[in-house]
């Protein structure tokens, strides 16, 4: 399963830390965009989610997740019906 702390390290992976808040506080709910991210650094995150998890996630999919609330709930949902 994918926990916060999990998305968060990918986050910085992936895309560095955010010039506009702290990945350390409550940012389940809180959008990309209003993290600091923009559309190429969600491709890079969730490219490498599909990667480390083997779940498929679509473009489209990719740009109607809007915060990482919405990216646990939709990882997480495909890791539990892989099995």
């Amino acid at each position: 399963m994918l926990t916060l702390d999990a998305l968060v390290a990918v986050i910085r992976r992936c895309a560095g830390d955010s010039d506009v808040t702290s990945l350390d506080g409550d940012i389940l709910d809180t959008p990309y965009q209003d993290l600091g991210y923009d559309s190429l650094a969600l491709l890079e995150i969730f490219a490498s989610l599909e990667r480390d998890y083997a779940v498929p996630i679509s473009d489209e999919e990719v740009f109607e997740t809007r915060t990482p609330r919405q990216t646990l709930d939709l990882i997480n949902d495909r890791i539990k019906a892989a099995r």
